[in-house]
C-alpha cells in the first residue's frame, strides 16, 4: 500500500466535497435542520457530503469499511477502515460561520495510516501520512517552538451534551484564561488540531468527543512534530472521548494541568 498515493486521492475527494458544502451553504435555510440530541445537529448537507465521500473513499480503497458519524457503511474490526466526518462544525455550517471541516482518517486496526482535514471556509487542506511529514495545502508544516503555557495559545470545545464535569471544566477555563495568551472554541475539534499541527494554536483539550473528531487531526498534529495523549497522559484518546494536543514543548505542564482539573481521582 502506498500510503502518499492513497492520501492525494483523499484530498481529491474531500476538496471536491468540500465544493459541494460550499454551494449547499449558499442557499441553506434553517428549516433544513434535523436534531439528532440536545445540541446535536444534522442536516442534509452533512448526509450528502458523507454519501459522496463514502462513494470516493470505496474506490480509492474497496476492502475498507467505515466508521462514519452519520452512520453510512459498515466497519471491519481487523482490516483497514475509514474514520470520516463529514462536516465537523454543524452548527458553525447552519449559522454561516467558520470554520467547518471534512476529516478523515485510514486506520489498519489501531493504526491510523492517514489523515486529512479540509477546513471548507478557508479552502486549506491539512494532511499528512505514515512515515512522512505535515502539510498544508502542499507546504510542509510544523507545530510552534514556544516553549511554556503562558506564552501560548490555547484552543477548547465547550461541551454540548455531556455536562458531568462542567464545574472542573470551567475551573480549568479559568486557570488558563489567567495564565495563557488566551482561550479560543472554534466549534471544530477537526480544525482545532489541524491548527495546533501548524503552530496557530500550542494546545488543544476537549472531552465528550468521538473517534471522527479526533482521528486524523491527531495523527496530523504527532506528524507535525507534536504531542497527543488523553487526559490522564495515557493514549486512549481516539476511544476514550477526550484528548490533550500539544507542540511538545509544553506537553507534560498543559497535560498536568489538565489532569488536576478534570481526571476524576484528582478533582
Amino acid at each position: 500500500m502506498n500510503s502518499e498515493d492513497i492520501c492525494k486521492n483523499v484530498i481529491e475527494l474531500a476538496t471536491n466535497t468540500g465544493e459541494f458544502i460550499r454551494e449547499q451553504r449558499k442557499h441553506f435555510s434553517s428549516d433544513k435542520i434535523e436534531v439528532k440530541g440536545q445540541h446535536d445537529f444534522v442536516s442534509y448537507v452533512d448526509k450528502e457530503a458523507e454519501k459522496l465521500l463514502v462513494h470516493g473513499l470505496s474506490k480509492i480503497l474497496p476492502d475498507a469499511g467505515f466508521i462514519a458519524e452519520e452512520g453510512t457503511g459498515e466497519p471491519k474490526p481487523n482490516g483497514y477502515n475509514w474514520i470520516v466526518d463529514p462536516l465537523d462544525g454543524t452548527t458553525n455550517f447552519i449559522h454561516g460561520l467558520p470554520p467547518y471541516s471534512i476529516s478523515i482518517a485510514l486506520t489498519n486496526k489501531n493504526t491510523v495510516l492517514l489523515g486529512v482535514i479540509y477546513e471548507v471556509t478557508l479552502d486549506e487542506c491539512f494532511f499528512a501520512w505514515g512515515n512522512g511529514k505535515a502539510y498544508l495545502n502542499g507546504n510542509e508544516i510544523r507545530v510552534s517552538n514556544t516553549k511554556n503555557v503562558n506564552d501560548s495559545l490555547i484552543a477548547t470545545g465547550f461541551p454540548y451534551y455531556d455536562y458531568s464535569i462542567i464545574g472542573p471544566f470551567l475551573k480549568s477555563m479559568e486557570h488558563f484564561m489567567r495564565n495563557s495568551h488566551g482561550l479560543r472554541r472554534l466549534g471544530s475539534a477537526a480544525t482545532d488540531l489541524a491548527y495546533v499541527a501548524c503552530g496557530r494554536f500550542e494546545a488543544f483539550y476537549e472531552h465528550s468527543l468521538q473517534p471522527w473528531d479526533v482521528a486524523a487531526g491527531a495523527f496530523i498534529v504527532e506528524q507535525a512534530g507534536g504531542r497527543v495523549s488523553d487526559f490522564s497522559g495515557g493514549n486512549n484518546y481516539m476511544l476514550g472521548g477526550e484528548i490533550v494536543a500539544t507542540n511538545g514543548n509544553i506537553y507534560n505542564d498543559f497535560q498536568s494541568i489538565v489532569s488536576d482539573y478534570l481526571v476524576k481521582d484528582k478533582q
